[in-house]
């Protein structure tokens, strides 16, 4: 009988690594990885080749940054959707459009199984698993954080260091960070108290905080057509230019940094600090032109239904 084949979603970080030899350990199986390159710039290169050591047949490193931007980012932002106030839902968009390429490349691959490296108690677990049911109903889902007996990431760390598989993290320094080219989101160790304030000294990777911005103005004028940023400062970029360079301005000037208590879909609330420097400008700037030019009521009522937006998009019901 011919070997299982799954598809994992792999992203090179302490989750998904070990989950390449526990599926070995476990099924009958064939693991094939997929990297979901969201604008970090992902070194494809080590990234298969520490796929491959970890025991993976093949690894596909995949560019969807600009669909990630043109067909989640955008129409987000068209709808000024917001989750609860506060969160600019980073992770909350890139899942989707990850989990759609993973059904594409599965399916091509003659897979029968999807594994994600989601937790049990998080979010992205529904964000990944909605969309591969949406997209291939048939597909099994395999998430191994629900049946492992791992109970921790001092743990994978542990399960990784007897494997000799090089983990980015240790123990006295193990936030649950997660990037992509809208934000860096970071969650765990001393956040998890309400009454601690972020270390941003150590904390942030990439921005300054407010305290070290310039003691200046900087300028940036955005131009929009139909709710969608087409040019900056006189220049028309492609949407992955655009978004990097409004990283960088913002990011050097201290803007976009959030840091909130949020309610996870799954029930329970967690805090999260995230750095969204590009996304907060083109959010603001999006914000003044509705402030601009809609009616009070047409204002108004867009308010409540983006909320709502912001809920499908925070739970994962694309």
């Amino acid at each position: 009988m011919a070997k299982e084949k799954i598809l994992l979603a792999y992203s090179g970080g302490l989750d998904t690594s070990i989950i390449i030899p526990w599926l070995l350990d476990h099924y009958d199986c064939e693991v094939i990885a997929m990297a979901g390159e969201v604008g970090i710039g992902i070194d494809e290169a080590f990234l298969i080749e520490k796929a491959l050591k970890c025991g993976a047949s093949k690894c596909f490193v995949e560019d969807i940054s600009e669909e990630f931007i043109t067909d989640f980012i955008y129409p987000t932002l068209k709808a000024n959707a917001v989750y609860e106030g506060k969160y600019l839902l980073g992770t909350s968009f890139a899942r989707p459009v990850i989990a759609k390429r993973m059904v594409e490349i599965a399916r091509r691959e003659g897979c029968t199984a999807i594994a994600h490296g989601a937790t049990g108690k998080g979010n992205d677990q529904v964000r990944f698993e909605l969309t591969i049911k949406a997209l291939a109903p048939e597909m099994k889902i395999i998430a191994p954080w629900r049946i492992w007996d791992i109970k921790s990431r001092d743990e994978e760390i542990d399960y990784a260091n007897a494997r000799n598989i090089p983990v980015p993290v240790t123990k006295k320094d193990n936030y649950s960070m997660d990037e992509n080219l809208w934000h860096l989101s970071h969650e765990g160790m001393d956040l998890e108290d309400p009454a601690n304030e972020p270390k941003y000294e150590s904390l942030l990777k990439l921005m300054v905080s407010p305290e070290k911005a310039p003691d200046e103005a900087t300028y940036i004028e955005l131009e929009f057509e139909k709710g969608i940023p087409v040019t900056v400062d006189g220049k028309k970029l492609d949407p992955v230019a655009m978004l990097k360079y409004l990283n960088e301005v913002a990011a050097k000037n201290g803007v976009g940094i959030i840091d909130m208590v949020e309610n996870r879909l799954v029930g329970m609330k967690s805090r999260g600090v995230y750095e969204t420097p590009g996304g907060t400008v083109m959010y603001y700037a999006h914000r003044e032109l509705e402030l601009l030019t809609l009616d009070r009521d047409t204002l108004h009522y867009k308010d409540l239904v983006s909320q709502r937006f912001a809920e499908l998009v925070y739970f994962g019901q694309w």
